[in-house]
């Protein structure tokens, strides 16, 4: 019964969570810890994530993490360095990301993969991109679901977030661009999300034996039909009150696999979007159509804290999967199936 040593890096909302998790979890030895911020340095892991000491204190460069002796490290910051990257491969230690770079090898940059590959190859590692979204309701989810078919016309996943109840008016006027004028969609915010959710659809097209020929990304926005005033602020009629980012691949010139995500602070809008509840629904339709929902059961209030564990759990679930893989870029479709550690 291995225990698996473990470097957590970075300490943002869902690394704290994931911190938290290899620090309790039964079969895992937490061995170092990388903050990018001046002020958490020197400080106790379990400071960190609001848990007893550890005896492990924050560092800052990447020469003491890869002097360390462990099996894998989680790889949680903004923004991917390629450089660190290869460098914890090439030292021998596996990654598990919640980076979205690595889901789809074969439409990785070329000269990107090589330098991960050959890293890989000489730390004798593997590295894996997982999480909630993409990851397991772009992969997870949908695998068992196809697994019953013969015949597939076209899967769509609709991911459902409420934010009414976020209290970040920076967030939600600033950045996501709620409560303005309708005008043009941000096409950053397109290519955003097109990067991580076309490498995930496209990882699962391939396995089907159905690659994509093309794949479309488009961007929507709904005004809101009545002023409504939310945690953050505002939103006053007629300005933005919802988003709707959708991902298309295509086969044989016809929609195959879909994902389409709706963030609403009000479902009083002028367009007949269908927003539900927080969460999933996949929909299957072909000769076994399925229809698929899943919701969180929290309070509102609870929302913020309670998400940040779907991305981070799974990845701390997974590190046992990828230090057991071959060596490489590893995907949910090449690997063993992420199952969860629970008892000694």
């Amino acid at each position: 019964m291995k225990t698996y040593r473990v470097v957590q890096w970075a300490t943002g909302n869902i690394g704290s969570q994931s911190l938290r998790s290899v620090i309790t979890h039964q079969r895992m030895e937490l061995v170092g810890l990388w903050v990018s911020s001046a002020e958490k340095l020197g400080k106790d892991a379990g400071a960190l994530c609001c848990l007893p000491d550890t005896g492990i204190k924050a560092v800052g460069t990447l020469a003491e993490i890869v002097a360390l002796d462990a099996d894998c490290v989680l790889y949680m910051r903004q923004g991917t360095d390629l450089d660190e990257v290869c460098a914890l491969l090439a030292s021998g230690k596996n990654i598990v990301t919640t980076r979205g770079d690595f889901h789809h090898p074969r439409s990785m940059d070329a000269a990107m993969r090589a330098r991960v590959e050959a890293a890989c190859a000489k730390g004798g590692t593997s590295i894996y991109s997982t999480g909630s979204s993409p990851g397991f309701i772009t992969e997870a989810m949908i695998i068992p679901m196809l697994s019953m078919s013969r015949e597939v016309d076209c899967l769509t996943i609709d991911e459902y977030a409420d934010m009414t109840s976020r209290d970040s008016p920076d967030m939600i006027f600033n950045i996501m661009g709620y409560g303005v004028a309708p005008g043009v969609f941000d096409q950053n915010k397109v290519d955003y999300v097109k990067h991580d959710f076309a490498g995930s659809l496209g990882q699962i097209a391939d396995a089907l034996g159905l690659p994509f020929e093309r794949i479309e990304a488009v961007g929507e926005m709904a005004a809101a039909r009545n002023d409504t005033q939310i945690a953050a602020g505002l939103i006053a009629k007629g300005t933005v009150g919802a988003l709707r980012i959708t991902i298309t691949g295509y086969n044989a010139g016809k929609p195959l696999l879909r994902f389409r995500c709706n963030w609403y602070c009000t479902s009083d809008i002028d367009e007949a979007w269908d927003l539900r509840e927080s969460g999933w629904r996949v929909l299957l339709e072909g000769a076994t159509p399925l229809d698929v929902s899943i919701r969180f059961p929290v309070k509102p209030e609870d929302y913020a804290a309670f998400t940040p564990g779907l991305t981070g759990h799974r990845a701390v679930n997974a590190v046992p999967m990828v230090c057991d893989a071959a060596p490489g870029i590893r995907t949910t479709v090449d690997m063993a199936q992420v199952i969860p550690i629970f008892a000694r």
